[in-house]
């Protein structure tokens, strides 16, 4: 799942600054399950952002709306009277965003949100780093734990002399990665693919990766 969160509502004060009818759109899947996008979220933000304009003397109309995804033009098409507004403040992941502004090309359209990682629901509100997107998925050899989201120095074959105790060097209340990739290959009788030797990355498959057509 795409994790992001919120912009402070000093940076979407700043953002909407020179507008005084902005329409908020909040999306009900990745960012509404993290607590950052969905209705619930857009409503505090807007009823936040129009009383802080309020108390520095200036009114501002905020509408208010949110649809299922803004990744896909068949929910994007459910926005209505976007031509009503000024700006339109998105709070939906950089992918949602850059949807919305595909939408409206004549609108400025703001993130209300920071796009972080891609991560695993560990529990309400948590959520743990899983994924890159580094097009070149090594799952397979490291027991189906990521060694490029998981251990802090991207190594994909470690672990590295500085972990201790089973945590990283850089960062000790975080698990190294590479000691949770041994303990699952233990667990699946497979230490001796542990020792294999992985090969560098082609990181130019996340890198350059301009679109992917599942067509065929």
């Amino acid at each position: 799942m795409i994790v992001a969160e919120p912009k402070t509502l000093d940076e979407i004060k700043a953002m909407v600054d020179s507008y005084d009818r902005v329409l908020m759109v909040g999306c009900g899947t990745c960012v509404e399950v993290c607590l950052t996008g969905g209705e619930r979220a857009v409503n505090l933000t807007a009823t936040a952002l129009r009383l802080s304009r309020k108390v520095d003397g200036r009114d501002i109309e905020v509408g208010e709306q949110t649809v299922i995804r803004q990744c896909d033009f068949e929910y994007l098409d459910e926005v209505k009277d976007a031509d009503k507004y000024q700006a339109i403040v998105s709070l939906a992941c950089g992918v949602g965003i850059q949807g919305m502004a595909r939408k409206f090309p004549n609108m400025p359209v703001l993130p209300g949100v920071n796009t972080t990682f891609m991560g695993f629901n560990e529990e309400y509100g948590y959520y743990t780093e899983m994924c890159k997107g580094c097009g070149e998925c090594v799952l397979d050899k490291t027991g189906g734990i990521c060694p490029v989201a998981r251990c802090a120095k991207s190594l994909l074959n470690g672990p590295c002399g500085g972990t201790n105790n089973g945590k990283c060097e850089i960062d000790s209340s975080r698990d190294c990665g590479w000691v949770l990739i041994y303990n699952k290959m233990n667990a699946m009788g497979q230490v001796d693919k542990f020792k294999e030797i992985n090969s560098p990355k082609n990181h130019q498959k996340a890198n350059n990766l301009r679109y992917m057509d599942l067509r065929k």
